[in-house]
């Protein structure tokens, strides 16, 4: 293997033990690592992650923080903090399996059993870094959305006789499958799952089978893979997944349920099985769910009023088949329930227009039609204020546990390409959602959006505008892809020019020409100016 430099390379240490942390900041100085920052777990930790360019992030968890470091690697994951480019070491003595198996679910590059010798963590580290370097030209495509140049380079610059051609052929896979190519992802995937056996490539054999709608070889080759891993969380989702989409709801349900049994730490799985049991009449499975999604977000970036709202629903369901005291008792939780959910979100303007409709909903079961009346027109009126207005009749099938008519993926694991037919109204749409995230600091996400809403329709200037911002703040953040997003911030500004045509449009356009013209390094830190919407 390569000699790896460690001289240059920047290094962030997360652990929150003082004694650890010295010990493993020693063993990093040993292997030469120059430029290193060691600090525990607080409230500024976030923004050093996605306020600095790190090579290497080591970040241990202790299970008595206030905030684990398995929180923290899921807050991470889920803002787009985990950049392709760097290398995510999670360091653990925690040896359980639900710790593991919540771990590997916020896809760290490496997990590392403490305590650990400087031999093993150099072997490690030198792995992930050779790594990283030969596929550093997929990371920063994939990084600024480029799925095309991640697939040639794959493709292209590797042959069999390389020993990282395995290592391209299970990314290339994975890349096609995710820029709608199944056929060619499955082509690829067989091939490699029968000559190594890999899970990895198996799986995402299954993904493509499935998006070619060849179901049963998929589900098949799924029941394979989890009969031989049994801990292959990812199977088990996939599979539940393909039940649903196929109409077996029972079968999604037990699935899930099986693999929530094995995982049981991760929220997104337990709502999903609260969200199936509901829809299969399993109720008591459902409120065991749900109650454990609200002891787990407590601290977690899921945190939302989505579980309490749903556990009320429960109680809603069981008083069709109750009566007298059980019925009052029910009615009882579900009040209590709905307080709860509005003192711990007091702020959540939302939550009072779908608390409205399902309070409605339990009035009406009870043939209390004034007050069911009275509820709905709350939330009509709280809907009102909102800036962007609910769909009611959709949120009302969500907070009752109706099947919901599927809009858009279930699951986001995937970004398949959108229609290219013009739809102005679903370019604005996307393009506010990609303000939602730029708001919320998930930078990738939001520039997926803005590039979403351009395809939907290339004359959207807002859109364009906001991807010539975003690419100017990137230019500003890093030296050392300045050079290529300033060529991206010319782009759209170009294309925008001519399409800009309402005062805010010229405006955002001139300002960042403006911009431009000066000394990127210079500019004001943070956001360079309200985005359109």
């Amino acid at each position: 293997m390569v000699k790896i430099d460690y001289s240059d390379k920047q290094v962030l240490l997360i652990e929150s033990s003082g004694n650890m942390r010295s010990i493993i900041f020693y063993m990093l100085r040993s292997l030469g690592v120059m430029n290193l920052k060691a600090i525990t777990i607080n409230n500024r930790v976030l923004a050093e992650i996605s306020e600095n360019n790190y090579d290497v992030i080591l970040l241990g968890h202790n299970v008595n923080d206030n905030v684990t470091g398995i929180q923290l690697l899921e807050e991470c994951r889920y803002r787009g903090y985990i950049k392709s480019s760097a290398c995510w070491v999670f360091m653990t003595s925690d040896a359980s399996q639900e710790v593991i198996l919540h771990a590997i679910d916020s896809r760290p590059d490496e997990l590392i059993m403490k305590p650990f010798s400087v031999e093993e963590l150099k072997h490690r580290l030198d792995a992930l870094l050779y790594r990283k370097s030969i596929f550093k030209p997929v990371d920063d495509a994939l990084e600024v959305g480029d799925y095309p140049t991640a697939i040639g380079y794959c493709k292209n610059n590797f042959s069999s006789y390389d020993p990282e051609y395995d290592e391209a052929q299970l990314i290339l896979a994975r890349l096609l499958n995710q820029f709608g190519k199944p056929k060619e992802a499955a082509s690829v995937a067989e091939k490699q799952y029968w000559k190594s056996h890999d899970k990895e490539a198996g799986l995402n054999w299954a993904q493509s089978l499935l998006a070619l709608n060849r179901i049963k070889e998929g589900q098949a080759l799924l029941n394979e893979l989890i009969e031989e891993y049994p801990l292959f969380i990812a199977a088990y989702d996939l599979l539940s997944a393909s039940h649903e989409k196929n109409g077996d709801l029972e079968q999604a349900c037990e699935t899930v349920s099986e693999a929530a049994q094995k995982a049981p730490l991760g929220i997104p799985r337990q709502m999903e099985l609260g969200r199936l049991a509901t829809q299969t009449k399993k109720l008591e499975l459902a409120g065991g769910a749900y109650k454990k999604s609200i002891v787990l977000g407590r601290r977690s970036c899921y945190h939302s009023p989505e579980p309490y709202l749903r556990l009320a629903n429960v109680k809603r369901l069981e008083l069709a088949n109750s009566e007298g005291a059980v019925a009052t008792e029910l009615i009882n939780d579900f009040e209590q329930t709905m307080t709860q959910a509005s003192r711990a979100f007091p702020e959540d303007r939302s939550l009072q227009v779908k608390a409205g409709l399902l309070k409605s909903e339990m009035y009406s079961a009870l043939g209390d039609t004034d007050e069911a009346n009275k509820c709905t027109r709350e939330a009509q009126r709280a809907n009102a204020e909102l800036e962007v207005p609910l769909d009611l009749d959709r949120e009302l099938l969500k907070v009752t546990g109706d099947a919901v008519p599927i809009l858009e993926p279930v699951k986001a694991k995937s970004i398949i390409p959108p229609s290219k037919k013009h739809d102005p109204e679903m370019s604005y749409k996307v393009n506010r959602l990609g303000v939602k995230h730029y708001l919320s600091g998930k930078m990738p996400q939001a520039l997926k959006y803005f590039g979403l809403a351009t395809e939907y329709d290339t004359s959207n200037a807002s859109a364009l505008l906001n991807l010539a911002q975003l690419f100017l703040e990137s230019a500003r953040d890093s030296e050392e892809k300045r050079a290529e997003r300033l060529k991206m911030v010319g782009r759209y500004l170009k294309l925008a020019e001519k399409l800009a045509d309402d005062g805010a449009e010229k405006d955002k356009q001139q300002q960042l020409v403006t911009y431009l013209k000066h000394n990127v390094a210079l500019l004001p830190q943070g956001s360079l100016g309200n985005l359109l919407r």
